[in-house]
């Protein structure tokens, strides 16, 4: 692998556990609500579907944190956007890197500039990063809720290279786990890719990542030989 001037990240299940199940349980127990795994399932039904029409730029952010409540807010007589404030609030609760993800970070300083660019949103991303004392080894952090695009949309990628002061796009790599925002979304603005396939899923059609791992440490020992 060639060396890069700047490395991008994704940032939930790339450098971050992102347990959603354990979040909504713990955000659930403050309203007295036992969350089950079925309650779960019906969640990231509603979820999911929302997260795609949010990269699809069909709706905001703000629609998607209050549409995926909706449901709960008015079983429970709260609004929904109170409850989705205290689902990022306990998500930044038990958070913690992915294994391997302090290591590759701490072995890449002084070598290339990092950044991250994330779908997630803003309430969540900056507590979580000095929470895990993770904040410092950023350059950049790039918030679609913040840009008003999100991955695998060309303005979100444009912006963060704006950030960086538009470097050579050959010298970038963007790194995710999602092969339909992260990858896709770098392969479209000329970056070359890395994808984290830590199930060893099929590549999809049509997305052929520059590179692949199956862990972290397999990423830096990629990047640093």
């Amino acid at each position: 692998m060639k060396t890069y001037d700047w490395i991008l990240f994704d940032a939930d299940d790339t450098l971050f556990h992102f347990d959603t199940f354990s979040g909504l349980q713990l955000m659930f127990l403050s309203f007295d609500v036992v969350f089950t795994e079925e309650y779960h399932l019906e969640y990231q039904a509603v979820n999911k579907a929302l997260w795609i029409e949010y990269q699809n730029g069909s709706i905001t952010a703000e629609h998607l944190q209050r549409q995926r409540f909706q449901a709960w807010g008015d079983k429970l007589q709260v609004m929904p956007q109170d409850l989705n404030s205290a689902f990022l609030a306990a998500m930044a609760e038990i958070c913690k890197p992915l294994e391997g993800a302090v290591s590759l970070l701490c072995a890449l300083k002084g070598k290339s500039k990092l950044g991250i660019i994330t779908n997630g949103f803003t309430e969540l991303q900056q507590i979580r990063l000095e929470r895990t004392g993770l904040k410092d080894h950023f350059e950049i952090l790039v918030i679609s809720e913040q840009v008003g695009a999100a991955k695998p949309h060309a303005d979100i990628f444009d912006h963060a290279l704006n950030l960086m002061g538009n470097p050579a796009r050959e010298r970038v790599l963007m790194v995710g786990d999602n092969p339909d925002s992260d990858i896709l979304g770098g392969i479209n603005a000329g970056l070359d890719t890395c994808w984290l396939n830590v199930h060893n899923k099929p590549v999809p059609e049509g997305i052929t990542p520059h590179y692949q791992v199956s862990s972290l440490a397999e990423l830096e020992k990629l990047l640093l030989g």
